[in-house]
């Protein structure tokens, strides 16, 4: 399936916060009649990229695919260790230039206040590497934020808004 935007939701976790964000991105595009789809990475079975032959695993193609064809990408991702996960950032590697010239946004859930900016160095890279356009807007939810597997925060509700608006309004040309 091809969309013009696309959720990534970067937690292998069965019951990823992360994920409940990337769904709630998903609803928004979805109740504005926008084409979207989620690439959920508990889906796939991608190998470690290794700088050779994983590009050719079925998987790392298909996802190669999948983020080609968007024109807006959001990654929901948790934040382990003051970095996004590194199934994120497995798929960008085996994925790298199917990013190219993307607008590219984030909402993160992580475990405290202190790991806010921990995507700095993956939008670097995307920024850097693949000429991405960064929307400057990133969302980050901390376990406060949710109850009972449910995002109770309103703030972080309109936060999530606002990106997913912003994300219809940016043009990279």
């Amino acid at each position: 399936m091809a969309s013009e935007y696309l959720v990534v939701s970067g937690s292998r976790k069965p019951q990823s916060r992360s994920r409940i964000l990337a769904s709630y991105l998903l609803d928004y595009y979805q109740t504005n009649a926008l084409e979207a789809e989620i690439l959920d990475l508990r889906d796939f079975d991608l190998p470690f990229c290794d700088g050779d032959t994983a590009y050719d695993d079925p998987e790392a193609i298909r996802c190669n695919q999948i983020v080609a064809t968007a024109r807006v990408i959001v990654v929901a991702a948790p934040i382990y260790n003051f970095d996004l996960s590194a199934t994120v950032k497995n798929l960008l590697e085996l994925t790298g230039q199917s990013w190219e010239s993307k607008i590219v946004g984030f909402a993160c859930a992580a475990g405290g206040y202190a790991s806010y900016m921990s995507v700095m160095a993956f939008a670097n890279s995307l920024m850097l590497d693949f000429r991405c356009l960064v929307i400057p807007r990133f969302v980050f939810a901390t376990g406060e934020d949710f109850a009972n597997g449910q995002l109770v925060s309103e703030e972080v509700k309109r936060r999530l808004l606002e990106l997913g608006e912003m994300s219809t309004r940016v043009r990279y040309t």
